[in-house]
């Protein structure tokens, strides 16, 4: 369903709604000025049925809203096409693109260029031609710019950014907590190869779990990332992840673990292995908190556009 907000400014004319200067050449009219209208457009990585369908789920009341599309991926160009497509053949002239990634830095300027708001992306045709040159990869990583008269808005933040989450982290923790006063908590994510972006993310993420802290009265929280995909800086992850786990235990605390991913465990029940935990396996969704966060910045983008309409306008 379509979303306008009534926007209209009043005819000042004779009866007619609009008279011709022949002179001129050019019809002089009252015209009512109508707001944009809006699509979204959500990006999440994608994994399994069950990681697709939590996401999916997540949006479902949004498209009562809006005209919605998905595009799972790493900043796919292709899976980022065909949702500009279909977003251009319901007739939505703004697309707000919300990313469902819990690092908002992830993909951001590689978006930008597919979309058509940086410069950097080469054409499709370019891209295509360059194929036998690009190694195999495990996910597709299209990377050509778009062609579309769409207008775009993007927004910068993540999962790590949003106060939402903070209730999250609460109910995940709360559901296994059992004496506070002798357990410590780990947050487990992600994390990026970049040693600066690391740190970003385990700044952020621990100013989620603040509220959790505060209200349960753990002994602490502490967030760890894997460095998932680069070696061998995942290996001294595990190990500082194994070794504050065994220190808690060795002074008598109970440890409780939750993942600060966007659904499910990932790989941590493997890298725990041997060691006595309990943990909420759960991730980030389901939860309505979650649903909320997009909602918010599908809202804000839809103002941004509004606006900018309205600057054309001379509103």
């Amino acid at each position: 369903m379509l979303f306008r907000t009534a926007v209209f400014s009043l005819f000042i004319a004779s009866l007619a709604s609009c008279t011709f200067n022949a002179e001129e050449g050019s019809s002089i009219a009252s015209i009512a000025n109508e707001p944009p209208s809006f699509g979204l457009l959500v990006m999440a990585h994608g994994g399994t049925e069950e990681w697709n369908d939590a996401v999916l789920s997540s949006i479902s009341k949004l498209s009562e809203r809006y005209p919605v599309e998905v595009a799972f991926g790493m900043a796919d160009a292709g899976a980022l096409e065909n949702s500009v497509r279909a977003l251009e053949a319901q007739n939505v002239d703004h697309v707000g693109v919300v990313r469902v990634f819990i690092s908002g830095e992830s993909w951001y300027e590689r978006t930008q260029q597919i979309l058509g708001m940086q410069e950097g992306a080469p054409s499709k045709a370019e891209w295509d031609a360059d194929a036998p040159n690009r190694p195999r990869m495990r996910m597709p990583m299209g990377f050509w710019r778009i062609e579309s008269e769409l207008n775009f808005h993007l927004t910068e933040a993540g999962l790590a950014d949003a106060a939402e989450m903070d209730e999250v982290l609460l109910s995940r923790l709360s559901s296994i907590s059992k004496e506070p006063s002798k357990e410590v908590a780990i947050v487990l994510a992600h994390g990026p190869a970049d040693d600066d972006e690391d740190q970003r993310w385990v700044s952020k993420i621990s100013e989620r779990t603040l509220l959790a802290q505060s209200e349960l009265g753990l002994r602490d929280i502490k967030v760890f990332t894997l460095r998932e995909d680069w070696e061998p800086k995942r290996e001294d992850a595990e190990q500082k992840i194994r070794d504050f786990v065994r220190q808690s235990q060795a002074a008598g605390l109970s440890v409780l673990v939750v993942p600060y991913r966007v659904q499910g465990f990932g790989p941590y029940a493997r890298v725990l292995q041997g060691l006595h935990y309990e943990a909420d396996e759960t991730g980030l969704l389901p939860h309505d908190n979650v649903s909320l966060w997009i909602k918010n910045q599908a809202l804000e983008l839809e103002s941004e556009a509004i606006a900018h309409h309205n600057s054309l306008s001379g509103i």
